[in-house]
């Protein structure tokens, strides 16, 4: 059992929006385990989180680069967001970024490929490159899509410098139509990865776990209103239609226009959206949070005030 500390309910309250109290009594009747303590506050209604993504705490930069109907992107995550506006690290990442394209989106394969012009491997470079900067450096997670017929469309939004952001999408569109086209709706596709943060491509690859723990979460609501069991049933498959429309891909309404679902706009350009990836930085990595004001007085050896 984890140890239901302040931190622990602060962090609840964030995620969850529920009052103190109630975090912290969530957090005690699941033995301290946060994401049974956010359903637990949903089954009692005192929580309206769906889900939450983790916190972005690392630092950085994402690189995407393209060729003839491919496309890959690498994330590499540093100490500070001043490296990210280092030129020799942003060099690095877009170097990355193209060597994806060709060994894949194996971080240990694209660690061991050579460096360009340099007679070293991408890990080797990346440790002259931390000597270089003073700054720990790691490259986290890559991912290519090709297709046969059609394009792989590439989106940063508030690129720092092309190609280079901290929020990157690749989309995978199979078609035989006219290039410039599918390449624009690609696009336009991952500006809307960008802003709703899809799960799953379409309904069948919802993870199975992530759509039992919500139908026991939404059946558990259901069964709370009294209503009978038949009724309850349809509420809950209603809800599971809403929770798809939230976070399927296809089943999203289309930002650009607001009314049709993105597999619609898809089917009339005469596309297959085979795949899409969505990298945003540091998403999911817990960032150490110091006490600035304290490390350089224990540095200096000047004694805080009391």
């Amino acid at each position: 059992m984890a140890e239901v500390t302040a931190a622990l309910v602060k962090e609840l309250r964030e995620r969850s929006g529920a009052g103190m109290g109630d975090c912290k009594k969530a957090l005690v009747e699941t033995a301290g385990e946060m994401e049974a303590a956010i359903d637990w506050l949903r089954k009692k209604g005192l929580s309206s989180a769906a889900k939450k993504s983790g916190r972005v705490a690392a630092e950085g930069l994402v690189g995407v680069a393209s060729e003839p109907n491919k496309a890959g992107m690498i994330e590499v995550n540093a100490e500070t967001d001043f490296v990210a506006r280092n030129e020799a690290f942003q060099n690095f990442v877009t170097t990355a970024a193209h060597i994806t394209l060709s060994v894949g989106d194996d971080v240990e394969a694209i660690k061991a490929a050579p460096y360009p012009g340099t007679g070293r491997t991408v890990a080797e470079e990346l440790v002259h490159l931390v000597a270089t900067v003073g700054e720990n450096m790691t490259i986290r997670r890559a991912k290519v899509f090709s297709v046969k017929e059609g394009a792989v469309a590439t989106y940063v939004h508030n690129a720092l410098k092309p190609g280079l952001g901290k929020i990157g999408v690749i989309v995978a569109l199979e078609s035989t139509n006219d290039l410039d086209a599918i390449t624009t709706l690609g696009r336009q596709i991952g500006m809307h990865v960008a802003a709703t943060k899809p799960d799953a491509l379409d309904i069948d690859s919802v993870d199975p776990a992530a759509l039992e723990r919500e139908r026991s979460v939404l059946t558990e609501q259901a069964l709370a209103s009294g209503k009978p069991e038949a009724v309850v049933q349809k509420m809950v498959d209603g809800r599971i239609k809403k929770f798809y429309e939230e976070v399927v891909l296809l089943e999203q309404v289309w930002v650009l226009d607001g009314e049709s679902r993105v597999r619609e706009v898809v089917k009339k350009a005469g596309c297959e959206l085979t795949g899409f990836e969505r990298f945003h930085l540091g998403e999911g990595i817990e960032k150490e949070v110091g006490d600035f004001a304290a490390e350089v007085a224990a540095v200096s050896g000047v004694p805080q005030p009391v």
